[in-house]
């Protein structure tokens, strides 16, 4: 059903939290200033009118959202600490000090499931659309854009052949167990202590033992295969013959697989996973999935952020990623910074494309400026990676990659918009307006009527 509003008023037994926080703290700031109207509007139609009960707040979900991305907490650190500070009950629009959480944390994950990826994309525009509001981010700024690309490692254990059939095999008894089905030896403390030795002997060098190990955990996982595909058919229960289907496609492919295979099988649970190598010294390869991210040449606000399955050539996402900037900011880049990856890219728009390289004697100073101000987004993925938990993602399945980029994305946005708004040359506009409204009260009364316009102006140049 719809969601409901939790607004909640003070009354003689409750704390109104206006007399506990600093109205001028960014955060109540920045609260003012979003348009949760045009997010409800957004959210609400993936709701039905006349079934279930009623959804939780879109305004208390959401604001939670937000909380999350920006100080990197997990869904429980997140309900945990929201009880203990009040500005961030503030931010999801309660007015009066509340001593419980206003959900569960795992309904967090079933509205990340609801909503998606593309739904989650407004929260995005909205810190566009601030940035805009408080001056942080001009329309000229968003004409010149940097694009690069990285991987988003997944929270996956290192890939080894050994540990694969282990975990394949594990998983192939637990749900054979739950599906009542009798198997002829579950292998289950056999393997756990191959695996074990095979660790040993692989740290001590002893590299004949450790591959005898990994043969018999590779010929129990064999062993296994072919007896739950024997008795499959035996099973009555629809949902634990789908999910033992869909286990045995993945333990079957484990089971064949070849050192030069590819497309290959890295983990039992996320076996969409990629193995992606980015040319680094210390970490040759990494299991996850490509990011695609869109920055401002200026000031190194995130106008796009793209999750890209199969690892596909960096030229080829130009143009799904220049896509998505014109549908957050509705306007269409003019230059656009790329490295040397995207030589011989797709991109077909008005745009024009820089790639990296020998700047021409003959540029000016602005030019060779914008171009030297492409290396800019590397340590905003470094931000994203170490700061809004885009380094170990946890969220399950390709919609959980492309979730976790979009909202580690929105956190990075947010922190920026509260310390833009912490500083006095960032006022928020209702702030100027109220100067304005004063000034033309107490300076200019009778001598020139009608000046806010003139007024405005000369404020906003000083």
């Amino acid at each position: 059903m719809l969601p409901k509003s939790s607004r909640s008023e003070p009354d003689l037994f409750t704390v109104s939290l206006k007399k506990v926080i600093d109205l001028e703290h960014p955060l109540v700031k920045l609260a003012a200033l979003i348009d949760w109207d045009a997010i409800r509007r957004e959210i609400e139609p993936v709701f039905c009118d006349d079934n279930g009960r009623p959804a939780t707040d879109v305004r208390v979900v959401m604001g939670l959202f937000y909380l999350k991305s920006a100080f990197d907490q997990s869904d429980e650190q997140l309900i945990e600490r929201w009880v203990e500070n009040p500005y961030w009950q503030w931010f999801c629009g309660f007015t009066v000090m509340q001593h419980k959480p206003p959900i569960d944390p795992t309904t967090l994950s079933r509205w990340r499931s609801r909503l998606g990826a593309e739904r989650l994309e407004i929260l995005l525009q909205q810190t566009i659309h601030v940035a805009r509001r408080t001056g942080q981010l001009r329309k000229p700024q968003l004409e010149k854009i940097n694009i690069d690309t990285t991987v988003q490692p997944k929270a996956i254990a290192f890939p080894t052949d050994a540990r694969l059939y282990f975990k394949a095999a594990r998983s192939l008894v637990r749900l054979a167990q739950n599906a009542g089905v009798v198997l002829r030896r579950s292998y289950k403390f056999t393997n756990k202590t191959l695996l074990v030795m095979q660790g040993r002997y692989s740290r001590a060098k002893h590299y004949r033992r450790a591959r005898k190990c990994e043969r018999k955990l590779r010929t129990h996982l064999g062993c296994l295969l072919r007896d739950m595909s024997r008795k499959l058919t035996s099973i009555t229960n629809s949902t634990h013959r789908e999910a033992l289907e869909q286990l045995l496609t993945i333990a079957w492919q484990i089971f064949k697989q070849q050192r030069t295979d590819s497309p290959k099988v890295y983990s039992v649970h996320e076996p969409h996973v990629e193995c992606i190598a980015k040319g680094k010294a210390h970490k040759k390869y990494e299991f996850g999935c490509k990011v695609s991210l869109a920055t401002t040449n200026a000031n190194s606000f995130i106008v796009g952020v793209l999750a890209l399955h199969g690892n596909p050539f960096d030229g080829h996402t130009l143009q799904q990623a220049i896509d998505q900037v014109v549908k957050i900011t509705e306007v269409e880049p003019a230059h656009i910074m790329v490295d040397r990856g995207y030589r011989g890219h797709d991109y077909e728009g008005s745009g024009k494309v820089h790639v990296a390289g020998r700047i021409p004697k003959t540029a000016t100073r602005a030019y060779r400026k914008m171009l030297k101000r492409r290396s800019a987004i590397e340590p905003t993925i470094g931000h994203l990676k170490s700061d809004h938990r885009m380094e170990r993602n946890y969220l399950k399945g390709r919609e959980g990659d492309r979730i976790n980029a979009l909202v580690s994305a929105i956190g990075y946005n947010l922190r920026k918009l509260m310390a833009g708004l912490a500083c006095a040359q960032f006022l928020p506009i209702l702030a100027i307006d109220k100067l304005i409204n004063q000034l033309c009260q107490l300076i200019l009364p009778r001598q020139i009527p009608n000046n806010r316009q003139f007024l405005t102006s000369s404020l906003r140049h000083t």
